[in-house]
This record gives C-alpha cells, sequence and structure tokens, in this order.
C-alpha cells in the first residue's frame, strides 16, 4: 500500500530572507530590512527622497554589509547624484572610485522606448555588465517610468514588468525600482504594485508651513511589517526613520534615587534615599517667573556633581543667557562644561519640525551619553504641529530617554489665565513620573507676591504634598514650609493658578483637615 506523502506545514517552508538597508529605523518596521533577492517598488512624488533611499541602500549595502551594489539611472548622470549627495555625510564618488558601486546612465532615445519592437534585451546585457563586473548583490533601478514610458497596451506592459523583475530575481540581487504616484496608484502606469514583492511609500506634505516627510509599507509579501505612517528625517548622514514602535515599555524599575540638587526639596520625598528616582521622568509646571527652569538648573548642577553627564535643551534662552541669569542665584554652569560634564543646546523649536527635534536628541544621546536630560520647556513645541502629533512626538522622547536610563527633567508653561494649576501638562501626565508644580502666591493680600511649590504626584515613592515657599536667592534655592493664610491664591484679576490641584486637595483629605 503506498504511503500518502506528507502534506508541507508552514515549519517545512523557508521564511523569507531579509536584506537590511542600514537605513536608522527602517529595518525596524520592515522587521529586518527588504526581501532578498526580490523586488522592491518605492513610490513618492518629487523631492519625497525616492533617489537618496536608494543611494542610502546601496552606500550601507557596501560599509556595513559588504555588498556591492549598482545604481542605473534613466534621469540623472554620474556627475549630478554626486552634486545631490554633496551636502551629506555620504562617500559616494570614493565608493564608486574603489568599484565598490557602479553607476551607470542610461540614456534612452524615442526608437528606444516606442511600443513596437519594445525590447529590454539591451537593458538586460548593460545592467547584467554591471552586476558581473564588480560582483553586485544590490541594485536600484531610477526610474521605472522612464522605462516603460511608450507602452501603452497594458497586456505587453505587464509582461515586460514581470519580465524585468523575473531577471532581477533570477540574478540574485535585491532590486529597489522608484516610481511616482498618481491618484489612486504607486507608479503611473498602475501595474508595478500588483507585481512587486514589497511597496514603500514616501510622501512630503506640507501642513501650517511646516514640511513633514512620511514613509509606509503598503505591502511587504511573506512578512510581517509596521503599517502606520512614520516620520522620517533627511539629514547630513542621509535618511532615517524614527518609529514608535522602537520605545518599549520594558524598562526595568529602580530602587536608586538621584539628588534635586535642592537639600529641601530633597527632604520632600520621603525614604531612606530621598530625591527623584533614577532613570525617571519629572515635570516641573507653573507660569511665567516661578522658578522652573531654576529648579531644572539645580538638577543638571547635581548631576554634574555626581561626575554624570547631562545634556540641556533649551528651547527659550541661548547657552550664554542660561549661564548668566543661573548665575543670579549661584548656579554656575562655566566649570561643568569646560570638564565635558554639561552639554548645553540652544534651539528655536521653529526652527525645523518636531522629527528633526526628536532626531537630533537620538544623535545628542549617542554622542554624548548623558544620565540626566533637561528640556526647558517642553511646552515650546506645542506649536510645532497638530496635537497628536505632539504626544505621539513627546511619547517616544520619553521612551528613548526612559530605554536609555536616563533620568529626565521636563518644565512646562501654564498660561497665566489657565483654568488650574495643573494644566501644563500637555497631555502625557500618565508618563510622568514626578509631577511639581509652582505658582504665584501673596503672602498679604495685595501686598506681597511669593512663590509656592507642591508636589502633586511621585511615583513608588512617598511625598510631602503641602505648599512650601520657594525662596531664589544670591545663595541658591530654598524651600520653606508655609503656614495656611500664606497660601491665598494671587488677586482674582490675575487668576493666577485658580484652582488648588486634585492631587493636593485629596493629601489634604487624608491628612483630616
Amino acid at each position: 500500500m503506498a504511503k500518502t506523502p506528507l502534506k508541507k506545514t508552514p515549519s517545512n517552508y523557508k521564511q523569507l530572507q531579509k536584506c537590511p538597508t542600514g537605513v536608522k529605523g527602517f529595518d525596524e518596521i520592515t522587521e529586518g530590512g527588504l526581501p532578498k533577492y526580490r523586488t522592491t517598488l518605492v513610490s513618492g512624488s518629487a523631492g519625497s527622497g525616492k533617489t537618496l533611499l536608494g543611494l542610502d541602500f546601496l552606500i550601507n549595502g557596501v560599509l556595513k554589509f559588504k555588498e556591492p551594489g549598482v545604481f542605473m539611472s534613466f534621469e540623472e548622470t554620474e556627475d549630478e547624484l554626486y552634486t545631490d549627495v554633496a551636502s551629506l555625510n555620504l562617500d559616494l564618488e570614493g565608493l564608486v572610485s574603489q568599484k565598490k558601486i557602479l553607476i551607470e546612465h542610461v540614456i534612452l532615445e524615442k526608437k528606444d522606448i516606442q511600443e513596437t519592437d519594445f525590447n529590454l534585451e539591451g537593458l538586460f546585457v548593460r545592467l547584467e555588465n554591471a552586476i558581473d563586473s564588480i560582483g553586485a548583490k544590490r541594485v536600484v533601478l531610477d526610474s521605472i517610468e522612464s522605462i516603460f514610458a511608450g507602452i501603452t497596451d497594458v497586456g505587453i506592459l505587464r509582461l515586460e514588468i514581470k519580465r524585468l523583475f523575473r531577471w532581477l530575481k533570477e540574478k540574485q540581487v535585491t532590486a529597489i525600482v522608484t516610481g511616482e504616484p498618481l491618484q489612486e496608484t504607486y507608479t503611473r502606469h498602475g501595474l508595478e504594485q500588483y507585481i512587486s514583492d514589497c511597496i514603500i511609500l514616501l510622501d512630503n506634505r506640507v501642513n501650517e508651513q511646516i514640511a513633514i516627510r512620511r514613509i509606509r509599507i503598503v505591502k511587504y509579501r511573506g512578512s510581517k511589517h509596521g503599517t502606520n505612517e512614520y516620520p522620517f528625517v533627511i539629514d547630513k548622514d542621509g535618511l532615517s526613520v524614527i518609529p514608535i514602535t522602537s520605545a518599549g515599555l520594558d524598562q526595568p524599575g529602580s530602587p536608586l534615587k538621584v539628588s534635586t540638587g535642592i537639600p529641601s526639596l530633597d527632604k520632600m520625598f520621603w525614604g531612606g534615599n530621598p530625591g527623584y528616582t533614577r532613570g525617571s521622568t519629572v515635570l516641573a509646571s507653573g507660569t511665567a517667573g516661578t522658578g522652573k527652569t531654576s529648579l531644572a538648573a539645580s538638577f543638571a548642577i547635581a548631576s554634574c556633581k555626581r561626575g554624570e553627564r547631562c545634556l540641556f535643551l533649551s528651547y527659550e534662552e541661548s547657552a550664554g543667557q542660561l549661564i548668566q541669569n543661573m548665575s543670579s542665584i549661584g548656579i554656575h554652569f562655566e566649570p561643568y562644561i569646560k570638564k565635558g560634564l554639561l552639554k548645553i543646546v540652544s534651539t528655536r523649536p521653529s526652527y525645523f519640525g518636531l522629527e528633526m527635534h526628536l532626531l537630533d536628541l537620538y544623535k545628542l544621546i549617542a554622542e554624548f551619553k548623558p544620565k540626566a536630560v533637561v528640556i526647558d520647556p517642553l511646552t515650546s513645541l506645542i506649536g510645532e504641529g497638530e496635537q497628536r502629533e505632539i504626544r505621539s512626538m513627546i511619547t517616544r522622547m520619553i521612551d528613548l530617554l526612559k530605554s536609555n536610563g536616563i533620568t529626565s527633567f521636563f518644565t512646562s508653561l501654564v498660561s497665566s489665565a489657565a483654568q488650574n494649576d495643573t494644566s501644563g501638562e500637555i497631555g502625557v501626565s500618565s508618563l510622568i513620573d514626578t509631577w511639581i508644580v509652582v505658582r504665584e502666591l501673596e503672602e498679604d493680600i495685595s501686598k506681597k507676591r511669593i512663590r509656592g511649590l507642591f508636589i502633586v504626584k511621585s511615583r513608588g515613592t512617598g511625598h510631602d504634598s503641602d505648599v512650601h515657599q520657594l525662596i531664589l536667592s544670591d545663595n541658591g534655592i530654598n524651600l520653606m514650609p508655609m503656614n495656611n493664610e500664606s497660601t491665598k491664591i494671587a488677586d482674582n484679576e490675575k487668576k493666577v493658578g485658580k484652582n488648588v490641584s486634585e492631587g493636593q486637595k485629596l493629601a489634604k483629605q487624608d491628612k483630616g483637615e
């Protein structure tokens, strides 16, 4: 009796091989890179970054994976491509001179792309010679529209595209072809999208005068992939994708504490080793002039005194102005800057988009390797995008800091017309571990205005929830207990911090007040 052949189960099939691109963040959202020995269609309008993605793919292939590549251009000459990447840290010309990358500029005559007697043999011969001459494993064709521009017969077009993709597969190369989308298709012909194994859509849109670049994996045969739109940026190092999926909730907890830089504030956190939890996020919110930056500066100096590097991102003051202002309360930055323990970076939020701010933070952390980061103020980024984008960016920023074990201190500006003291948390209070509110009070009504501070919450740490007077002087910062009369709010015309936070009310109820 003949044996029935075993049916193949999913485990019998070979898993799809991936070809890593080396593009920051891109290999994460594709779970390993592009499909190996297959063809990927990169679709995008003019200026979206298609050619640069192709060049990045080839350059990274040589530098990181020792895989030579061929770039066949139907639109730009070799010299024009060198000019395109001259402002970037991409040594394309050097790799071409070393015969690691070969650039083929193909000039197509009208007779070459006519429908009658259309033949790809000439292209195959030239491409095969290029691949074999350097042992190429990666190929970029820029763009596919140029090859099939003269064909209108859908049947011929489909056969020729399939023939091209099959030929590339038989040559055992991983290929990228670029195309420009129309209203409902990812190329002008609309057929490449059905034949391609992977489709990547690049988009460069302008929203409220701010340019935003997005990348999306539309299709990926045989592989899981991120399906959302992800921001990407083009800077001097090429193209970088910033996936929100790269940040997870797997940060370990820590029993360790770090000083706030203010001994009297340290005492407001209970326990044997008071202060902020190491690797946690701290938010100080309040109206203008209440001392938020001073609290942040004290935290930064305390980090430096422990011999730990601190990165201070200032979005409203220049480094020189910040150094001068803080010296008035006995906080001196210069010695720690000279020692290389403190780095101040001042940038206007409107100078570039949210994605570039986040990418710069990634790079600064990788280069400077800080143990503490101050961002002053976080609210300056609000005007640089939509509310959802802002929350997404701040979430990724906080996850980045936490995943690196960095203790971070944010300040948040509250409008003087805000309804309550806790309105400056920008919708991310759930991501904040310790929340401090500073506000203006009147010691004697209409006579003397003073600053008050209280702790709204501090996860995993008991704390004093009473309002304390915040005193800034030549000798530094100090906190003093206050009586109930002193916690009266400023006059109704100003409406500064009109309502006491819910956290403080609950704390007082617990005390039976």
